[in-house]
C-alpha cells in the first residue's frame, strides 16, 4: 500500500437498519412474493380459514367493506391476498381504510401505554403495543392480531442451519446485525419500561416477542405516506408484490374523506387491469435489493437488476492528508466512508472511481489535495491521476473482491445445480439465489478492475493532460522543447 495508505474493503455486511451509518431509518414496507398460478380460496368461501371469515366480517361491521367491495381476502400460494370480486380497472380504487383502523404512534399515545412511549423510537412504540395488544384478551385488535403470521420467511427469523446456508454473503451479516439491533433496542425497552411497568404487561414480554413484531412492521407496515411514516393497515396490508408491476406510482396514498370530513382514509388502487377471480397486485419497491427483499419480506426475484453487492471505501483515520481529503469528500456530497452499491450488469456508480482516487492519492500525487485545487480536483478525479494511483486502486479493489469470494463454500456452478435440481426449500432457494447474485457481482467488480489494469500503459494521466493543456505535448504524445 502507498503513503497514504488507502483503505478499500468489501464489506461482508453493510447493515441497512437503523443503527446503520448510512441510513438512520428503517425501511418499512410489507410482505408475501410469486405470482398467484391456482384459484384463490376468497373469503366467500366456507373453505377459508375462520380467522380470515372473522376479520372480513369485523370490516364489515366497521363498515369499510361491504357486498360491493371490489376485492375480498383469499388463500393464495403466498399464503394470503387480496382477489378481485369483479373486473378492477387500471388505477382504480381496491379499498379505503379509515384512520380509525390505523396502527401508527398516534395509536399508541392514545392506548393505555401511552404515557410511557414518548421517548421510545416510532417502530419500538408500535411493536411494543402490538405485542400488549397480542396478549391482551379483550383487545379491540384482536380480529386483526388474530390474522397475523406468527413468522415469515424474513432472514430474521431463518434459523442458525438455514442462516449457515448465507456464509460469505453480506445478507448474512446484515441479518445478524439487524437481529442484533433489536435485541439491543429490547434490552433498553425491558429495562426502562417493561420491569418497572409490569403492571401494564400482562405476560412476560420475551425477545422472541420482539423479534415477532419487527418482523410484522418490517414485512407489512406502509412509509413514505403523507404525514405517515410508519402505519399499519389492515386489509390493505394483505396485498402482494408482483414483479411484472414495474411501477410505484399512485398504488396507494392518503387523502381526505370527504369535502366537509376532517378524517383521512387510506386509499389502495390497482396499478394494472384485473380481471375478477385474479389476485390484485403491487410494486413493492423497485429499488431493493435482492438481499433486502429477503431481509424485509422473505422472496428474491429472478431480475439480475435485483443482485448488488456493496463496496465499502473509507478514508483512515492514520492517513498523513485525512483532513484534506475528508475537507474534498464533504464538500462533494460524502463523507469519511462511502458506500457503493454495485448491480448486475451495470456501469458503476457515480463518484465511486473519484472517491477511489481520492482514498489512494498519496506521494508524488498529492500536490493535488493543496488548497489552490480546492474548486478543481473532483474533476480532475474524474479521470486517471497517475499510473501509480490507479494501479493502487485495482490491485485493493481486486484483492478485496478476492477475499470476499474465498468466504463462500461453493461455487456459482455448484449452486446453479442445486437449483435446477429444483424441489428445495422456499429458504434454501432464497439463499441459493442470494449467493449466486452476490458472487457473480463480485465476479463483475474484479472483471472491471482486472480491464482496467491491461490498460495502465495506454491511459492518459493529470500530468500528459495538463501538458498537453499548455501545448507542451506534440500529436504522438512527444514533449515538444524550444531552441
Amino acid at each position: 500500500m502507498s503513503a497514504s495508505a488507502a483503505s478499500v474493503t468489501i464489506v461482508t455486511g453493510f447493515l441497512r437498519s437503523p443503527s446503520t451509518q448510512k441510513s438512520q431509518n428503517p425501511s418499512f414496507l410489507f410482505s408475501r412474493p410469486k405470482r398467484s398460478l391456482v384459484r384463490p380460496i376468497s373469503a366467500s368461501s366456507s373453505e377459508l380459514p375462520d380467522n380470515v371469515r372473522n376479520f372480513w366480517k369485523w370490516l364489515g361491521d366497521q363498515g369499510v367493506v361491504s357486498g360491493k367491495s371490489p376485492a375480498e381476502p383469499a388463500v393464495v400460494p403466498e399464503g394470503l391476498g387480496l382477489v378481485a370480486r369483479r373486473d378492477i380497472g387500471r388505477n382504480e380504487v381496491v379499498l379505503e381504510i379509515p384512520k380509525r383502523l390505523w396502527i401508527n404512534p398516534e395509536t399508541v399515545t392514545a392506548s393505555k401505554i401511552g404515557p410511557l412511549c414518548g421517548g421510545l423510537k416510532p417502530w419500538v412504540s408500535v411493536a411494543l403495543f402490538l405485542i400488549r395488544e397480542k396478549y391482551a384478551q379483550d383487545s379491540s385488535w384482536r380480529v386483526y392480531l388474530d390474522m397475523l403470521p406468527q413468522s415469515t420467511d424474513s432472514t430474521v427469523f431463518w434459523s442458525e442451519e438455514e442462516l449457515a446456508e448465507l456464509k460469505g454473503t453480506q445478507l448474512l451479516s446484515t441479518t445478524l446485525g439487524v437481529k442484533e439491533y433489536v435485541e439491543n433496542e429490547f434490552l433498553k425497552l425491558q429495562e426502562e419500561i417493561l420491569l418497572p411497568n409490569k403492571d401494564l404487561f400482562s405476560s412476560s414480554i420475551t425477545l422472541d416477542d420482539f423479534i415477532w413484531a419487527f418482523g410484522i412492521l418490517k414485512s407489512r407496515a406502509f412509509s413514505r405516506l403523507r404525514g405517515q411514516n410508519l402505519v399499519l393497515i389492515p386489509l390493505a396490508d394483505l396485498i402482494n408484490h408482483n414483479p411484472a408491476i414495474t411501477t410505484e406510482d399512485y398504488a396507494y396514498e392518503i387523502k381526505g374523506a370527504g369535502l366537509f370530513s376532517r378524517d383521512l382514509l387510506f386509499s389502495l388502487k390497482s396499478p394494472v387491469y384485473v380481471k375478477a377471480g385474479q389476485q390484485v397486485y403491487i410494486q413493492y419497491d423497485l429499488n431493493k435489493s435482492n438481499a433486502e427483499l429477503a431481509l424485509d419480506y422473505g422472496f428474491v426475484e429472478s431480475n439480475p437488476n435485483r443482485n448488488s453487492y456493496t463496496l465499502t471505501i473509507e478514508i483512515p483515520e492514520s492517513d498523513p492528508f485525512f483532513g484534506d481529503k475528508l475537507d474534498i469528500a464533504e464538500t462533494n456530497g460524502m463523507g469519511e466512508t462511502g458506500y457503493f452499491d454495485i448491480v448486475d450488469g451495470q456501469t458503476l456508480p457515480a463518484g465511486m472511481l473519484q472517491y477511489l482516487r481520492l482514498v489512494a492519492l498519496g506521494g508524488s500525487d498529492a500536490f493535488l489535495l493543496e488548497s489552490i485545487f480546492n474548486n478543481t480536483i473532483w474533476g480532475h478525479l474524474e479521470l486517471p491521476v497517475s499510473r501509480s494511483n490507479e494501479e493502487l486502486i485495482c490491485r485493493v479493489v481486486r484483492d478485496a473482491c478476492k477475499s470476499a469470494l474465498s468466504g463462500f463454500s461453493t461455487t456459482i456452478e455448484e449452486d446453479e445445480k442445486l437449483l435446477e435440481e429444483g424441489k428445495l426449500d422456499h429458504r434454501l432457494d432464497i439463499a441459493l439465489k442470494i449467493r449466486i447474485g452476490e458472487k457473480k457481482v463480485l465476479q463483475q467488480i474484479d472483471q472491471v478492475f482486472k480491464d482496467r489494469e491491461l490498460e495502465l500503459d495506454v491511459l492518459e494521466y493529470y500530468q500528459e493532460r495538463r501538458l498537453k493543456d499548455l501545448g507542451l505535448v506534440g500529436e504522438q504524445g512527444d514533449i515538444i522543447f524550444w531552441e
